[in-house]
């Protein structure tokens, strides 16, 4: 059966006190519009529609960074749920197949429950998400009769019996597309709110002799974000999880509680993260690797072996060969470190290509910019970086080359050579004496 997703991601959240549209703010590095589409994403969807509303073009900016081929339809105005769905049917023109309708503000819908909605589907015509809520509050409630769904019942528009119920709405809905849209053109809204619900395509549905049914899925994954704290919530569960699979995988983390990833962290098994690690968008550490406290990570690749840190930081385009080690205060961007470099204290190495076996002196700059351009440096194999050397790019220091510590480099460096490039020093004898005394004195007469 082929599945299209309809995403709703329409609304302005002004809980969220923000010009942002609610769905761009970020959970892990990524927008929640983001996760809800990764979610769907596992039932590899045939069609994607977002339905965009408040701030509409940066909706569909993002929409399109993360898939190029999707389709972003326009809610110019905010008549509800239903209406809101309604907006996707030119783009799915032509469907034939189920369609989900999901929420750009509730992140954590799982695999696993999209997958038992898409199997109700076989034997029922609408399925509902639904969850038993430790506090109901203000959620729609599902009424049930067996397996069978008998309607959807809005906060306000319950009955004091129905506001009694615990099983309550997440808005998730499957069904056959060209149905959804048919019941969708029977809905009204004769209600408390004088919108037009989604929710209430279920009764429409069993008046017309289809069948409902409910699947119930754990609360938490019907987060939904409306607020800054709903956002802060949204954020530690997202951790929570994730440290969770990192442990069940096979990964050391000492104070898991102190570690921080993105949505999209890749960490092998064996491999250990110390205390206070932050992670940005795409990492890739490999098995066996250790990165070692109080350091960040972005955009960049560890091989086994490596360790990084403490203190270390690692930019976008850093990718460090197996058994490199990356210590503290060392900056990393843009570079290739090969197999067994070492870059232990106090470095940045940028725009950089680095080979085997060589050795960075504590101190050492690439410097790779000049104010309109960046410049590559390039070390070869088994070379040694004296400690403070400048390497003044575009500069090439051939195999088992060597700098003298404190010099400036500004010209290629043979294979084998040492390069040295410091002023002469000069030494006075006596000079430092006079000189404190003479100081000494002024400040002693308040000059």
């Amino acid at each position: 059966m082929s599945i299209a997703l309809i995403v709703l991601a329409a609304g302005k959240g002004t809980r969220m006190q923000s010009d942002l549209p609610k769905v761009l703010h970020r959970i892990a590095h990524a927008p929640m519009l983001w996760h809800a589409l990764r979610a769907g994403s596992a039932l590899a969807p045939e069609r994607t529609v977002v339905v965009a509303g408040h701030g509409a073009d940066l909706v569909e900016t993002s929409a399109l960074e993360y898939d190029p081929e999707m389709r972003v339809v326009l809610q110019e105005e905010q008549l509800g749920t239903a209406h809101a769905v309604a907006q996707a049917r030119p783009a799915l023109d032509g469907f034939e197949g189920d369609a989900i309708v999901l929420y750009g503000d509730t992140p954590f819908i799982s695999e696993a429950t999209l997958n038992a909605m898409a199997e109700a589907r076989r034997k029922h015509d609408i399925v509902v998400l639904g969850f038993e809520a430790a506090d109901p509050a203000r959620y729609g409630r599902l009424v049930t009769e067996g397996d069978d769904l008998l309607r959807i019942v809005e906060f306000k528009d319950a009955t004091e019996e129905e506001r009694a119920l615990t099983l309550c709405n997440s808005g998730v809905v499957a069904a056959d597309a060209q149905t959804m849209f048919e019941l969708i053109e029977a809905v009204g809204n004769a209600n408390a709110s004088g919108e037009y619900y989604l929710t209430d395509i279920p009764g429409i549905a069993r008046a017309r002799g289809l069948s409902a049914t409910v699947v119930r899925c754990p609360e938490a994954e019907t987060l939904g974000v409306n607020s800054r704290a709903d956002l802060a919530a949204a954020e530690a569960a997202f951790q929570a999880r994730a440290r969770a699979e990192l442990l069940d995988l096979g990964v050391t983390l000492p104070a898991p509680e102190t570690v921080h990833l993105a949505w999209d962290t890749v960490i092998g098994r064996d491999s250990e993260i110390e205390q206070n690690v932050v992670f940005g968008p795409q990492v890739t550490v490999e098995s066996g690797a250790r990165i070692r406290a109080f350091s960040h990570l972005e955009g960049c690749h560890v091989s086994r072996g490596a360790i990084v840190g403490p203190y270390a930081r690692l930019r976008p385009g850093a990718e460090l060969g197996e058994d490199v080690h990356v210590g503290n205060f060392v900056e990393v961007k843009n570079a290739i470190l090969h197999e067994g470099v070492k870059a232990n204290h106090l470095t940045y190495l940028g725009d950089a290509e680095i080979g085997r076996k060589t050795n960075i002196g504590a101190g050492t700059i690439t410097c790779n910019y000049d104010g309109v351009f960046k410049h590559k440096t390039t070390i070869g194999e088994g070379a040694f970086i004296g400690s403070d050397t400048m390497l003044v790019a575009p500069v090439t220091i051939g195999d088992g080359a060597m700098t003298g510590s404190g010099s400036t480099i500004t010209e290629d460096v043979p294979a084998g050579a040492l390069a040295l490039s410091r002023a002469p020093q000069q030494v006075k004898p006596g000079m430092a004496t006079k000189l404190m005394n003479m100081l000494r004195s002024r400040k002693a007469k308040g000059q």
